[in-house]
């Protein structure tokens, strides 16, 4: 039986001549003169295989747009769900970046309402679950 030292230890096989003293080469980043450095091209060159590059996705698809635009056109009674949980039921008058102004029915006064305050919103009549 081996003694508790010799059952620890891992045994360790004699690394190879040439690889004990490898000495790193880095290349020198700063200029030297005399030596020129190949600038990189400003854009990439078209794929080899004669097919155009796919441009980039657009930044915005105006979905949000159209949506706003068509249920104005159509005056669709909407109900707006605020952060806090409050329906509010109107028809959706104008938007902008940052609101929306809902007109609500006779007796009640019409909001502006911020879309950050908006949970979500539904064309009233329509089962949200």
């Amino acid at each position: 039986m081996k003694s508790g030292a010799e059952a620890g230890a891992m045994v360790r096989e004699p690394e190879a001549e040439g690889f004990g003293n490898r000495k790193l080469i880095r290349p020198s980043l700063s200029r030297e003169p005399g030596v020129e450095r190949r600038e990189r091209p400003a854009e990439r060159p078209a794929p080899s295989n004669g097919a155009p590059k796919k441009p980039a996705p657009a930044e915005q698809t105006h979905a949000e747009t159209f949506y706003y635009q068509k249920q104005m056109q159509s005056k669709t009674p909407m109900v707006v769900v605020t952060r806090e949980g409050e329906e509010l039921h109107g028809i959706i008058e104008w938007y902008d970046k940052t609101c929306i102004k809902l007109n609500r029915d006779a007796g009640q006064s019409n909001l502006l309402v911020y879309k950050s305050a908006i949970r979500y919103m539904y064309k009233e009549g329509e089962s949200i679950k």
